[in-house]
């Protein structure tokens, strides 16, 4: 089978959806590609969900540029799309006097980048604003934000899905072949062709570039590990707490990140390593979080946490490199019509607003588009543990299935486990589930819930208990029916 599209976009983590969904606005035939089973199934989803301003970035750096427009328009973009974010702030905290002009040279930094609002507080102040944090004084940061990671990709997805882009899961880009009028792209179950190929395939974006003879760029991968606290600690903090950075080329140091649904995340460490696709997690990085976190929460204490998760981000510099790398955002004078999205990790989400218009942006100055006149914006529906007794009462008497509680620790409705598995995806896994309803994401991880969603999906559509999987996956997640024992007896 074959098809032939204006733009193909390859990889669905947050600028590869951002991009789908703002080439969407226009009269252009457009295609998303994503090797994984749903979006959102790399880097994007394993961030820390902060919205940067652009303190760290190297004044005149493209991420510095990226990451404060970002910034200032993320607010509008979360409306549009129904998703939360909320400006709750940051301090950027000194643990000894040693480090206060490491903390006056980060707010210069800030100042040229053109970050609005920043000021020192200290010792005393900054006990009031954190009264659970240790420091010597702080940088504080009013623009800095939190979103849900996951829930803006799948708004996104969404979104450029209902105006018309084509989205392809469990489709990875094998071969690309340069013709005079475009590209030739084959995946294992469908060629097409495309004028325009935009990179935003993440940690294997060397991989694409290569495939049309771009070899300039050494992508290096680095690990971060997380640990998440219960919601009974969420109080404990009001807003994003780091330390001051020390290796700019590694990462901004262990932080404490307050989420939008209570809890505290505490990382990422940062590793170089070869293994792109290893994100499992560590005993020893288990206690370096721990150790590292209670400097600014003495009281930390080991059983607050229910979970640890890591990713994995791309780097274009090594670990031995002195100053941290930019990112690349280019149509190569190489291989026109080729956009290469290269080393795109933090403040990637931060700035993607921003990226999403220089992407539109470079195909505009080769292509004149027309805006459609239908295009709208969908945007997600409310958890219904958001919803006021009263909306939830309504809700309840219009479809039943809401009064029945699937996910105690999140408070998910088996309605709104049917509506996740009827999403127009089509996705169907345990982690697509957890990702749109947060089920199995409570301090039971899915002990109580996970049972009964599989239940549902058996029952209501008919999914064979061998075809339910984690995350797509082959293996079945199930070795068989308890009940089924006793003939092998």
């Amino acid at each position: 089978m074959k098809y032939r599209y204006d733009v193909a976009v390859i990889g669905a983590g947050v600028i590869g959806c951002a991009i789908a969904r703002d080439l969407s606005r226009y009269e252009l035939s457009v295609a998303l590609f994503e090797k994984e089973s749903d979006v959102c199934g790399g880097a994007s989803k394993a961030n820390s969900g902060v919205v940067h301003s652009g303190i760290y970035s190297a004044p005149g750096s493209m991420k510095a540029e990226l990451c404060v427009k970002g910034n200032e328009m993320f607010p509008s973009w979360a409306r549009e799309l129904g998703v939360e974010f909320r400006r709750i702030g940051k301090h950027v905290v000194a643990r000894n006097k040693g480090e206060l002009k490491e903390l006056e040279n980060l707010k210069k930094v800030g100042e040229d980048n053109g970050v609005p609002g920043l000021r020192m507080v200290d010792k005393k102040e900054l006990k009031i604003l954190e009264p659970n944090i240790y420091g010597e004084a702080s940088l504080s940061v009013p623009t800095a934000g939190i979103v849900s990671p996951y829930h803006i990709v799948i708004a996104l997805a969404e979104n450029a899905y209902a105006n018309g882009v084509n989205i392809f899961l469990k489709a990875a880009v094998s071969d690309i072949k340069q013709r005079k009028t475009g590209f030739k792209i084959t995946t294992p179950k469908v060629s097409f062709s495309a004028k325009y190929i935009v990179n935003c395939a993440g940690l294997f974006c060397g991989d694409i570039a290569r495939m049309v003879g771009i070899e300039k760029f050494k992508v290096y991968f680095s690990k971060g590990e997380y640990l998440i606290l219960d919601k009974a600690y969420g109080h404990l903090l009001n807003h994003l707490v780091y330390p001051v950075p020390k290796i700019v080329s590694g990462g901004l140091g262990i932080h404490l990140t307050p989420t939008l649904e209570g809890n505290i995340l505490l990382g990422p460490s940062a590793r170089y390593m070869n293994d792109r696709e290893d994100t499992s997690t560590t005993q020893e990085k288990w206690d370096e979080l721990l150790s590292d976190a209670r400097i600014f929460l003495p009281d930390l204490k080991e059983e607050w946490v229910i979970h640890s998760y890591a990713g994995v981000r791309c780097k274009l510099v090594s670990s031995r490199a002195k100053k941290p790398g930019d990112f690349v955002i280019e149509e190569d004078k190489g291989v026109p019509g080729f956009i290469n999205l290269m080393g795109i990790e933090s403040p990637g989400l931060s700035a993607s607003p921003a990226i999403t218009e220089k992407v539109v942006g470079i195909i505009k100055e080769s292509q004149a588009l027309k805006l459609k006149k239908n295009f709208t914006n969908v945007a997600s529906n409310q958890r219904f543990s958001r919803i006021d007794t009263k909306g939830k009462d309504r809700l309840i008497s219009e479809k039943s299935k809401h009064g029945h509680l699937i996910c105690r620790c999140e408070h998910v409705t088996e309605q709104e486990i049917m509506d996740i598995l009827d999403n127009p995806l089509n996705v169907r896994t345990l982690s697509g589930i957890k990702y749109r309803s947060r089920a199995m994401m409570g301090r039971c991880q899915g002990g109580f819930c996970k049972a009964r969603i599989v239940r549902i999906m058996e029952d209501s559509f008919g999914i064979d208990l061998d075809d339910i999987t984690q995350r797509g996956e082959k293996l079945p997640l199930f070795a068989g029916r308890t009940k089924d024992l006793r003939k092998h007896g």
